[in-house]
C-alpha cells in the first residue's frame, strides 16, 4: 500500500451521517479517487496504487474496496465536508 495512505486502511469505510476519524485519515485517498474515476483510471491501477490490493489475483476484493470507497468519496465531496466547515 502506498506509504501516503493512511495504514489504517479498511476494506469497508464507515457509513455514518456524519464525517468519522476513519474518513479525516482517508481525505486524501478519498479525493485520489475521485480524481482517478474523473480521469477513467482503470480499477487494477486504482486498486494497486491506493489500495495495494492485485485485482488480477484478488479481483472481487478489488472491486469491493475501490467501490466501498468510492461511494464514501462521494458522500464527503458532496455532503460530509459540512463537517469539517463546521468542526474547523
Amino acid at each position: 500500500m502506498s506509504s501516503e495512505i493512511s495504514r489504517e486502511l479498511t476494506d469497508t469505510p464507515p457509513n455514518s451521517d456524519h464525517l468519522t476519524d476513519y474518513d479525516r485519515a482517508q481525505l486524501k485517498l478519498y479525493a485520489r479517487l475521485l480524481d482517478a474515476e474523473a480521469d477513467g483510471a482503470a480499477l487494477s491501477e486504482v486498486a494497486h496504487h491506493l489500495f495495494g490490493i492485485d485485482a488480477e489475483d484478488e479481483p472481487e476484493r478489488a472491486r469491493r474496496v475501490h467501490d466501498n470507497h468510492l461511494v464514501r468519496a462521494h458522500w464527503v465531496a458532496e455532503q460530509g465536508y459540512r463537517d469539517l466547515l463546521t468542526n474547523a
